[in-house]
């Protein structure tokens, strides 16, 4: 029975949001919102933007003493799969915002006592599986393409990357392969955490939810995909450095696009009824 709840959600039978169609305008609004969301309160902020810059520093010592350079880009592509988890807080503080609840750091956390917890470790789990497959997948490359040994230096990975044979094809190809992952999260997780603390659902309906979110709104939502990885990469630049203010505000952004997206529970009852 636990695990149908964590796959199916409580209740008898499926809850099945409706989908709403959205417009381009509309990522302008969300973002608008994460960030005054991101600035209404920053004091409370402090301690998990700062886990962002010091990831990024970790990173690049890692890669400097085991000379796993080629992992680089992989690893800040990673960010963009991996996101939807650390922004769990942020989704939290946006809906208690929105409800006109505390949004202290303590009650933040108090996302991970969510009577849907079971629903999110399932698809955070499917998210790690995918970062996995990632990293695998562009390590297996560069080595298809340049052998088992790397550069000892970030230096020596440009310059293997922009003058030797193989190193275009390794931008492109290695794009493309993460494109298709990042596709691929934005599909099924693009708005299902932030369901999942709304509405206990199950890990089904919430990936299912996201599907049928890309597939109604497909100009809008692959132009938030491209927002949300251009501004990743911008903000992984220097030392992941940005991304102490990029991802809080797309995390919040991301609550906003979720109520845009879908029918409010209540909503749905008062149609059936």
């Amino acid at each position: 029975m636990a695990r149908m709840h964590i796959m199916a959600g409580v209740g008898d039978k499926l809850d099945m949001p409706a989908i709403r169609t959205i417009s381009t305008n509309d990522l302008s609004d969300v973002l608008r919102r994460g960030a005054a969301d991101f600035w209404a309160k920053p004091s409370h902020y402090i301690l998990l933007i700062l886990i962002y810059p010091i990831i990024g520093i970790v990173l690049t010592v890692w890669m400097e003493g085991f000379h796993t350079w080629p992992l680089l880009y992989p690893l800040v592509g990673g960010f963009a799969l991996l996101g939807p988890i650390a922004a769990l807080p942020l989704y939290e503080i946006s809906r208690r915002r929105e409800m006109g609840e505390d949004t202290s750091w303590s009650e933040a956390l108090s996302v991970f006592r969510s009577p849907a917890i079971g629903s999110i470790l399932a698809v955070g789990a499917m998210l790690l599986v995918l970062f996995t497959l990632w990293l695998t997948g562009a390590q297996a490359l560069y080595e298809s393409l340049f052998g088992a040994s790397t550069p000892r230096t970030l230096t020596g990975l440009l310059t293997q990357v922009t003058s030797e044979p193989g190193g275009l094809t390794l931008l492109a190809a290695g794009s493309a392969l993460g494109a298709l992952f990042a596709l691929v999260v934005l599909c099924t997780t693009v708005i299902a955490f932030p369901l999942l603390l709304d509405r206990d659902v199950g890990a089904y309906v919430a990936i299912e939810t996201s599907m049928r979110a890309v597939m109604h709104n497909p100009v809008p939502m692959l132009a938030w995909g491209l927002i949300v990885g251009a501004g990743l990469f911008l903000g992984s630049l220097p030392l992941f450095v940005g991304l102490a203010v990029v991802l809080p505000i797309f995390g919040h952004a991301t609550w906003h696009l979720y109520r845009k997206l879908v029918e409010p529970a209540s909503v749905i009852r008062t149609a059936s009824n």
